[in-house]
């Protein structure tokens, strides 16, 4: 797991190829079909082009309203996720504009057989969260976003340079962490990253974790945190990580500022993390590699096996 961390930089510099590629168009907008793992390159997507017309659908099926101006995206890593297949063969009985991303598994031999377009990812043993390199440069070539994946390519090199940084702060971070719930908060146009870190310490570290978003949390959530004599012992398992971005809207940065304020009066545990980097891209694809070396010596404190999803698997037999 340690090598597939550190050569997640390569990623970045995935060339996919598109087949059937006659059967895409450009379109008005785009909808996004994915669960988990396998709808994050939407969000990472959202946050850097926070305007771009694409929304994400994460269940069965399509929504009842689809204008012949929408193109649908089908993700799954493994290609094989219930959801997805639905969702695809909706598209093909209702004639609707279709690709597929996957691995392989059952929605390639689909798009296969009826001649739908697809990007094939990269045949590694890895858990989609963290396959998003592959996944993001899959979906920027759906869009012709060619300028945009050479900028993405460009951050490799100085995720590379920084790694062994990343993974001593990631080692330190996680010993802070130690024997408590991470709770994640960040602004809204940082959703992708609390949301994936989230998805890191539950998938990497096998630990609850959950995420809020600032300005709405204040409006409710911290409430459950105003602790009493009562409550005290509720929130104490709990640590409160404020993802901090200097481009935040600066109302927000006061927001998180007193809201961490406040949590600490309460003898609550909080951990500010800097969001770091020169460009949107590299903040984002730095963020989320401080949080695969937090999630994998965590990981290593509670002696898990970090690739195994045993209860989803169980889950799965079961349904």
């Amino acid at each position: 797991m340690k090598e597939k961390i550190e050569n997640f930089p390569k990623q970045l510099k995935f060339k996919p190829e598109l087949k059937n590629d006659k059967e895409w168009a450009l379109k008005e907008r785009y909808l996004l079909v994915g669960m988990g793992g396998s709808h994050l390159q939407g969000d990472i997507l959202k946050a850097l082009l926070p305007d771009f017309p694409l929304s994400i659908h994460s269940d069965y099926g399509l929504p009842s309203l689809i204008s012949e101006n929408t193109g649908i995206i089908i993700a799954s890593f493994s290609g094989n996720t219930a959801e997805a297949i639905d969702a695809l063969e909706v598209a093909i009985e209702r004639k609707i504009s279709v690709a597929v991303i996957a691995k392989g598994g059952t929605l390639l031999e689909i798009a296969k057989k009826e001649g739908i377009p697809y990007i094939q990812l990269k045949e590694e043993d890895i858990q989609p969260r963290h396959a998003l390199g592959y996944s993001v440069k899959a979906l920027l070539s759906l869009f012709n976003m060619e300028e945009l994946s050479r900028k993405i390519e460009k951050v490799s090199k100085k995720l590379e340079e920084k790694q062994e940084n990343l993974r001593k702060s990631g080692k330190r971070t996680a010993k802070i962490m130690e024997d408590k719930i991470p709770i994640i908060y960040s602004s809204q146009r940082n959703y992708a990253l609390s949301y994936n870190w989230k998805i890191k310490f539950n998938e990497t570290s096998k630990i609850p974790g959950f995420y809020n978003l600032i300005p709405e949390l204040n409006h409710n959530e911290m409430t459950g945190f105003d602790i009493t004599k009562n409550t005290k012992k509720l929130s104490q398992k709990m640590i409160f990580i404020f993802l901090r971005d200097n481009e935040d809207d600066l109302r927000n940065q006061k927001r998180m500022d007193v809201t961490a304020s406040l949590f600490k009066e309460r003898g609550l545990d909080v951990l500010d993390i800097e969001v770091e980097g020169k460009t949107r891209i590299e903040k984002i694809f730095t963020s989320l590699l401080f949080a695969d070396w937090i999630s994998y010596y965590l990981a290593q404190y509670y002696g898990v096996v970090i690739e195994d999803v045993p209860m989803v698997e169980e889950f799965k037999k079961m349904i």
